[in-house]
């Protein structure tokens, strides 16, 4: 078995290179002002030279763009290396070289296939360039994007490098300015080097990720904010990210105010590596739940397809993705500590995010879990664990409507409700029971000993053996148009409500879960239809039964109608027949009086 090299022929790579490679053809300027920026920072490197710009210039006649950089040049051996050699890559070579001086000046340049991008919108490239060593001479490259060129002396007399683009004819409007300026400031806002376009000063912002968040004001976060997302409100805080180990990373997440045009969908988070623009498309560098928050990260670890157009996600990323994560509830938990009044402001929010946090990852819910916030029945906020420290049995009772009319049953008690009003609020309660060790149940999900009074229980019997309840009970099944409810009558401890609805607590949270994750389920959850006898209404009913019993029947069904309605559990397609019902009782009514 013997030994060879692969042979890649230019003939054949270039055009893929001008066709596959890259996703959108507007990437070239920032590849070849990448390739300015690291040349001017080898120089600065090498002698510290601060005498370093880039000018970019449009000659609409001759239909060139025209990148000069006042970088560190190339010699004609250097040329015939790092340009007439595809994906030999200058800034790899040089990395390696001075690693020390590059971690303060970083290069951007990784993988030698930038210069060719150029040949995406232009149909001859030509080079001018003159290296900072002593005695060097001007050299000439140019080549039509064949697998042929042409090299010599050029006529440059200042150290740096000049790339003259003629276009092709269906790629003229890139000769526009404001279609250039537009891309310049979309790709090297934040290039570390002055950039001109025709003369006109571009980018050169020191991005604030860049600063120390010590030395950063509100002021200047919210006016980065504004710069990144114009047409957005203020944010309603912020982290600042600076690590160095495992990884270097830098930037800031905001988390957004949800307004009318909030779309959880839009790209937000811009991806930038050594300060070039990479990508608004890396939800992948986020956990699901937090891909809701916008901002800027930088990092030059990040690993990056070859066209630095959108990440390669490996175990790398995950790491990086589950620190974010980390540095994310530590800043949502030192604002709970530290200002509860700020952080109940922003729930309405967070609220979503901390959640589906809990729900997707063990570790923050650990890390998150005493800020995990609930309303209850009097408006003020608790925890899970604050409610559990003053109850008098380890059960959570909640429900999903403020205006429930259960509520005074239970504040009479003294014993606390807590609001649910999320969907996800189903699988979140059976997370926390299983994670907490406790139990919770909605006050409609059974009929709990809070809500009866044995003590005026009707027990008598008749000479048919049955009670009184018994009897009510029967008559009002009978009454109903739904035969899978089941019917009770009980005392009830409070003479307020004529009767109410137990729906079984497992059976509907299955039925939520269901309908939250296969849209409207058939799944019919039991239920249980509780009159209280000792509400005038009820009584009224018992009475009628006998002298008239359409009328009783009509309340009767009233009632359950009414029950349905106020918790929710009314088919839409039903609304008419209660209206209608609720008519026809009012002139059965008025008929007796008149």
């Amino acid at each position: 078995m013997r030994q060879s090299n692969l042979s890649i022929h230019s003939e054949n790579i270039l055009p893929i290179i001008k066709k596959w490679l890259y996703s959108d053809k507007d990437i070239f300027i920032r590849e070849l002002v990448s390739n300015a920026t690291d040349a001017m920072s080898k120089l600065k490197i090498l002698q510290g030279s601060d005498n370093c710009k880039i000018s970019i210039d449009i000659d609409k006649k001759n239909k060139t763009i025209t990148i000069a950089d006042t970088g560190i040049g190339m010699t004609e051996e250097e040329v015939e290396k790092y340009i007439a050699q595809i994906a030999f890559s200058g800034a790899e070579e040089f990395v390696a070289k001075y690693k020390s001086a590059t971690e303060k000046d970083p290069i951007i340049g990784h993988f030698g296939l930038g210069f060719y991008s150029a040949y995406m919108v232009a149909k001859k490239v030509e080079i001018n360039t003159l290296s900072y060593l002593p005695d060097a001479k001007p050299v000439f490259w140019s080549c039509d994007g064949s697998s042929s060129y042409a090299i010599g002396e050029g006529s440059r007399s200042l150290t740096g490098t000049e790339v003259i683009l003629h276009l092709d004819d269906q790629n003229l409007e890139y000769l526009e300015e404001t279609k250039l300026r537009e891309l310049l400031v979309r790709y090297c806002n934040f290039m570390p080097f002055p950039i001109e376009l025709n003369g006109k000063g571009i980018g050169n912002q020191s991005p604030l990720w860049m600063k120390s968040p010590t030395e950063c004001t509100e002021k200047e976060y919210l006016a980065f904010y504004r710069q990144l997302f114009p047409l957005d409100p203020e944010p309603l805080f912020w982290i600042h990210l600076n690590v160095d180990y495992p990884f270097h990373l830098q930037g800031i997440l905001f988390f957004p105010k949800i307004h009318r045009r909030f779309d959880a969908n839009e790209s937000t988070i811009r991806l930038f590596c050594n300060r070039v623009f990479v990508s608004d498309h890396c939800k992948d560098i986020l956990p699901d739940y937090l891909t809701i928050l916008k901002g800027a990260i930088d990092s030059p670890d990040i690993p990056l397809n070859v066209s630095r157009s959108y990440l390669q996600v490996d175990q790398h990323v995950k790491q990086l993705s589950s620190h974010i994560s980390k540095k994310i509830s530590d800043r949502l938990l030192s604002l709970y500590k530290t200002d509860r009044e700020k952080y109940i402001s922003c729930w309405p929010d967070i609220e979503m995010i901390v959640k589906l946090g809990i729900l997707q990852d063990d570790k923050f819910f650990e890390r998150i879990k005493e800020a995990l916030l609930w309303k209850k029945n009097d408006g003020n906020w608790t925890t899970v664990s604050e409610y559990l420290e003053k109850a008098k049995e380890k059960k959570v009772y909640y429900a999903s409507d403020r205006s429930s009319s259960l509520f005074p049953l239970y504040e009479e008690k003294g014993i606390e409700v807590l609001l649910s009003h999320l969907p996800i609020d189903t699988p979140l309660i059976q997370y926390l029971e299983e994670k907490l060790s406790t139990s919770f149940q909605r006050i409609d999900g059974a009929l709990d000993e809070h809500l009866l009074d044995p003590s005026r229980e009707k027990t008598l019997f008749d000479a048919d053996g049955k009670t009184s309840a018994a009897k009510m009970g029967a008559f009002i099944r009978t009454c109903l148009d739904d035969q899978t409810v089941e019917v009770e009558a009980k005392s009830l401890a409070s003479d307020k409500i004529p009767a109410l609805l137990v729906v079984d607590e497992n059976q509907r949270r299955l039925r939520d879960y269901m309908t939250m994750t296969q849209g409207k389920s058939g799944f019919q959850a039991k239920k249980t239809f509780v009159v209280n006898t000792n509400h005038p209404l009820i009584q009224i009913i018992e009475r009628l039964e006998q002298k008239n019993p359409d009328l009783a029947i009509q309340m009767a069904k009233s009632i359950y109608d009414l029950s349905l309605l106020s918790q929710k559990e009314l088919d839409p397609a039903d609304v008419e027949k209660m209206i209608a019902r609720q008519t026809q009782i009012l002139e059965k009514i008025g008929s007796l009086i008149s």
